[in-house]
This record gives C-alpha cells, structure tokens and sequence, in this order.
C-alpha cells in the first residue's frame, strides 16, 4: 500500500532525528577521537603512497586499502585533481531525462535531509549508477567549495575520476560508506568526511545513491544512518510508484484484452445485471448510445429471446450451445459459451457469457484444422518436360469446379499441387480442409466428415459438432489417401457428391454444402475396385479429371534444381552455410531409384545438412542405401543396356549437362543415332 508522502517523510524526519540525537550527545568525545584515527591514517596513507610500505590493517581497514589499491591501478597522482568528465549541453540534457523519476523522487527527501543539517557546512548529492551527479543540495560556502572541485550536476565522480570517495566507492561495492579524512585516497579530499548508502530498484537493480559530505569531522559515523534512512526512503517510494504504473498497466492490458476478443463477451452479477461488456457484445446487446453496465440484461434480450434467457438462467456450464438471437430487427446464429462464476463461500456471484457468430467460428475453425492452402504453381520448381505437362494440366482444371483425382506414389507432392489447385481456382477465398484418410479410425471418420449431434455416440462432444465438409464449405476439401475409406463410408461420400448434402451422425437435419473434393491415392484405384474395395460408382465420380504424377525417377534432370532449392532451405534452418557440392553426390542421386520420390530427398539433405560440419558436402555424408545402389555412368558404358537401360543412361547424362557429342561418344554411337534416341525416348532436347 502506498503511504501518503506527509506521512512517508514523517517516517524518516523521525529517523534522521533519531541519527542526530545520537550525534549530538557523543560528538565531542567522537571529535578527539577522530582526529588521533586522521593522523595515524595519514601516515598509513603516507606509506602507501610515497614508498609502498607495508600497511597498519588495524589502522586501515581491509575496504579502504581495497580501494588505495583501485585508485593505483588507475594511474591516480594522490598529490593532484584529475579533470573529472563533465557533461554538457545535450548529453547533459540526457542524463537528466534518463534519471527525471529518480530524481523527481529523491527531491523532497534530500531538501528534508539537508533541513536537519542546515549551517553544518554539509552538502547533500544524489547519484547515478555510474557516479554522475543528479541533484546537490548544501550550505552556500560549501557549494563554492565543490564547484571549485567539480561538484557540479554532470560531473563523474566515480573512483576512476575522483579516487576513493563516497560515491565512487558506492558505485564499485553497492552498500554503504563512510569515508573520513586522510581515508581519501587523493590529499585534495583529506579535509572532508563523508557517508551514503546505495539506491535500489524494487527488483534489486542499483539505481545510484545518496551522500552526505562536510568539512572536517562535521559528519561522524552516525551520519551513515541517515543516509540509509534517506535511501530506505527514495527505495521505497519508487517501489510505490512501480506498484501503481503495474497496477493501471494491469488495467490497461486487461481492458485491450477485453475489447480485444472478437466474441461477443458479457459479465454479468448474481441478479442478472451486467457489470461488463465488450465491444462485440455491445454490437450485439445495443440497442441505442448509453453504456449497459448495470442494466438488467433480461431487459435487454427481450421476450424474442426468452429462450436463451432460460438458459443463461441455469447454474451449468455449457460450452458451445447453439442458440438465436433476435437483435436489430435480424435473428443471428450464435454459439453461447456460458461459465458459472463461484465465490469464497461456494455461492454463485454471477456469470461469464461468451456468443460466437456462428459463420465466424466456422471460418476460424477451418484455420485451426489446418484450413490454409500455402502453396502455389509458382512454388512448384521443376523442369522435365513429363513433369511440366503435369504441371499445365494441373493448372488448367484448377479453372473448372470439378473433382479430382491425384494418382501417384508416396512423395510426388500430391498435397503440394492439391493447394496449388485450390490456390488457383475461383475458392481460393474459401477454406482449404486437408484429410488424411488413412490416419483416421474406422469408428471416428465418419463422425470427423460429416460431423455429429450431441449423445450420437459415447464420448460425443456435449453441443454436437461440424465435420470437415461443413467447415470447408465455399471451398476445397482434399481426402488424402481415399483408397483407405472403408465402403460404407464410401456410400455415405457419393451421396455427398451427387446431393451436394450431410447429414450429421445422429442427426436427422440436411445441411447443404459447397466444396470442391480433390482427392489422392497411390494406390491403382481399378485394382482395388477388382478386389471389392472400392465402389466403382465413387472411383467414376471423383475421376472426372485424373492427374498423374511423375515420380522422380522419370524426372532426374531436376535433381539437382531440387537439391539446391533444399540445401537453401536448410541452410536457413540450420544456420549454415554450403558453398561446395561433391559432384559425385549429383551422379550418385541420378543413378539412384528413389522409391520415396521428392519427400525422399528432401529428407536426404536434411539428414547431410545436419551431419555436415564443414562448408562442404562430400560424398561420405550421403546414407547407405544411395551408395549402395550407385551405378556409375562408366560402369554403365560397358553394359550393353536393354531399351530401359539406354534411356536412363541418356536421360541421365542430359540431367548432368553432358555435351551431346560427349554422350555419343561414351555411347560409342553417332550423334544422329543419340538424336533418334532422344526422340524415340520422348527425352528432353
């Protein structure tokens, strides 16, 4: 709790009057005392300083000759005043504004400290964490004095600067000082005695601090105890502030927060009345200008909506309920998220109510199930003119509405050219639901196409829930895998796509929906058709346009555009940096089969980026099962290779930039025999 400031300076008046009653009665018997401690220390200093002779620790403590020590290794002439940096103009300017709350703060308490001091001859400094001087509070005499000694605001009095003194000090070791006469290290300050204690942020941080100086032996070892109360004090109003700027942050943030939330959100207390609302609420609630905090939201809502009132009404939780709303002359669908709010004494104080647009929420849900297509044609690289054909043809029935069936083996890139076709077509604005078929369980996938109702089925979610054909509805849905589907749900499916409808597990209501199926397989859809797995009606429904992949095999010659495109995105990745490649890595992943296609040797480069500790990508790096396999094109010149082999020597000798007159020749062939079998080959030119 924040003290008001009478009280808090109050507090320390008291306990700086504390530390001048003690001065006051034992003064005279300290000022003898401390004048045989100032001249043994002057010759302890002497010895120090002149001849580096051994030290009295009795007579000089171990934290005073610490700081002797310092000021040496600093190159300090004890018998002269270093130029001390002073800051000027704007950086003087600077220091001041970096430091306005702090000094704002200590203020009032160094005026307060001085009032007790007054005519002493003792001046009061507040300090920064690096030893600058913030704030001087003294005696008109003793304020020449300093000015003579560049005790200005803006001066550095750290021990680098100014030896061993009382602020220096406290910047080098962070707790209180009392520094007497010839305890300074230079003779300038012999005449002064000085005491202050550090400042510190409520989090422990080293703020500055606070000292007292004064001529002589005016300020004894009692005044340490008032600048500790001084800085107790300065500590504590900052931690006072701090807590109030958290506390209106606090209440800023949770205000943004509030307002923040897209849904519509409504407090209210134990009878009804609301004690907070949000924006969208008020869009929703509002029926004129005038805030509704306080007003009975029963009232609000009307007779129209006695409906939902009965359920606001009860003490359950519910958790998406769909409900309407009659507001401004439309009725609205709207899910009610509705928590109960418990007291200490287990008693209901009132009610959190949360109202979600339905049309909205089915948009955000798309997001969260992975509703985005990233991918476009333009990030599909490759230049084989098999897989560039594909690549036109994809694009051109991205155009039409109709369905399509990707055909292919693991790793084309089914899923890539699946969002690059949603991405192109006229529903690219719409939701794009991926499905893997094969990964969901029997007995949960209708339920995750269709949706269904509450208490369909054990373990249903409470308020029933959409399927992913209604939450890709003015979009793409793509069934990964269809072959996987088991034939009742493939029956369920074709009536999907000739009535353009759902039904929901458990439900009897029809809901229409608009999406365009794209569906993939690697499997030979006609075999399974052949074995009764697949319901041939389905097979024709969703072949209206079959694409073919191009597995990589039949498309080396963009191996090495594809392993660069991936060393790239490694690279970032991995914070590396590749600037050679073994050219034989390239021979080896064009002789190489690649039964996992694309997604194979993606994984391939990311397994040699990982291992490769170098620059440098070197043969040694790539796995055994593409070593193993290597055939390299001089064994292949001995062969004497059938039709499939004398194609992919070829295509091979193409993909690695072989001269045309160089291939004929390893062939052993003419050039106008290697030009008939590129035509013959259908290979690139």
């Amino acid at each position: 709790m924040k003290l008001p400031s009478g009280l808090r300076r109050t507090i320390m008046d008291k306990a700086i009057s504390q530390q001048l009653r003690i001065y006051d009665s034992t003064k005279i018997e300290e000022l003898s005392f401390y004048k045989d401690k100032y001249r043994k220390t002057l010759n302890e200093w002497k010895k120090f300083v002149e001849d580096s002779g051994v030290v009295d620790d009795s007579i000089v403590p171990a934290e005073v000759m610490n700081a002797w020590k310092r000021c040496r290794s600093y190159g300090l002439d004890p018998y002269k005043i270093p130029d001390k940096p002073i800051l000027k103009g704007d950086a003087l300017e600077s220091l001041l504004e970096r430091n306005k709350e702090f000094i704002e703060v200590s203020r009032p308490f160094l005026n307060n400290l001085y009032q007790f001091l007054e005519g002493s001859k003792t001046h009061v400094c507040l300090f920064d964490r690096e030893g600058y001087l913030l704030e001087i509070v003294g005696d008109h005499d003793i304020s020449q004095l300093l000015l003579e000694a560049s005790g200005v605001v803006g001066a550095l009095w750290n021990e680098k600067s100014a030896g061993h003194n009382v602020s220096g000090t406290i910047v080098e070791v962070k707790r209180p000082v009392h520094i007497f006469g010839s305890q300074h290290y230079l003779k300038a300050y012999h005449g002064e005695t000085g005491s202050g204690a550090p400042i510190f942020f409520p989090q422990g941080e080293f703020l500055g601090g606070v000292t007292l100086t004064a001529r002589n032996f005016r300020a004894t070892s009692h005044a340490i105890g008032m600048a500790v109360a001084a800085a107790h004090a300065i500590g504590n109003e900052l931690q006072s502030r701090d807590a109030l700027r958290k506390a209106r942050t606090a209440y800023i943030y949770r205000d943004s927060v509030i307002q923040s939330i897209m849904e519509a959100l409504v407090t209210v207390d134990h009878e009804g009345y609301i004690s907070l609302i949000n924006n969208a609420g008020r869009k929703i609630l509002s029926k004129g200008s005038g805030p509704l905090e306080g007003k009975l939201l029963s009232k609000i809502l009307g007779q129209e909506n006695e409906h939902v009132l009965k359920l606001i009404e009860c003490n359950e939780r519910l958790v998406d309920r769909e409900v309407r709303i009659f507001s401004r002359k439309y009725w609205t669908d709207y899910t009610l998220t509705l928590t109960p709010v418990i007291g200490p004494e287990k008693q209901s104080i009132g009610k959190v109510i949360v109202l979600n647009e339905i049309k909205r929420s089915r948009m955000i849900a798309t997001r969260m199930v992975g509703a985005n297509a990233v991918f476009c044609f333009e990030d599909i690289c490759g230049n084989n003119l098999k897989f560039l054909r594909t690549l036109e043809q994809a694009k051109m029935v991205a155009k039409s509405d109709s369905n399509i069936l990707l055909l292919g083996q693991s790793g084309t890139g089914k899923d890539i050219f699946a969002q690059a076709i949603h991405n192109a077509s006229d529903r690219q604005g719409g939701p794009f639901i991926a499905i893997n078929c094969g990964a969901i369980p029997r007995d949960l996938i209708a339920s995750e196409f269709f949706g269904h109702e509450e208490g369909a089925f054990t373990g249903s979610r409470r308020g029933g829930n959409q399927g992913k054909f209604e939450l890709a509805e003015g979009g793409t849905i793509f069934l990964d895998e269809i072959a996987e589907t088991p034939l009742e749900l493939q029956t369920a499916l074709l009536r999907v796509i000739e009535d353009k409808v759902v039904t929901r597990i458990g439900g009897r209501q029809n809901h229409k929906v608009d999406v365009r199926i794209i569906a993939a397989t690697n499997k030979d859809l006609k075999d399974e058709i052949r074995k009764g797995n697949f319901r041939e009606d389905l097979y024709y429904r969703l072949n209206v346009f079959a694409i073919e992949m191009v597995p990589l095999r039949e498309r080396i010659d963009d191996i090495r555009n594809l392993m660069c495109f991936f060393v790239e995105k490694y690279e970032k990745m991995l914070g590396k940096r590749i600037e050679k490649i073994d050219e034989r890595i390239f021979e080896a992943f064009m002789t190489y089969e690649w039964p996992g296609n694309v997604r194979e040797l993606q994984n391939v480069i990311e397994r040699m980026m990982n291992f490769c500790q170098s620059n440098e990508l070197t043969y040694d790096l790539l796995p055994a099962q593409i070593t193993e396999a290597q055939i390299t094109i001089d064994q292949m010149h001995y062969m004497e290779p059938p039709e499939e082999t004398e194609k992919k020597i070829i295509q091979t000798m193409l993909g690695m930039k072989f001269k045309k007159s160089e291939i004929a020749k390893k062939m052993n062939i003419s050039r106008a025999t290697l030009y008939r079998k590129i035509k013959k080959y259908d290979l690139f030119g």
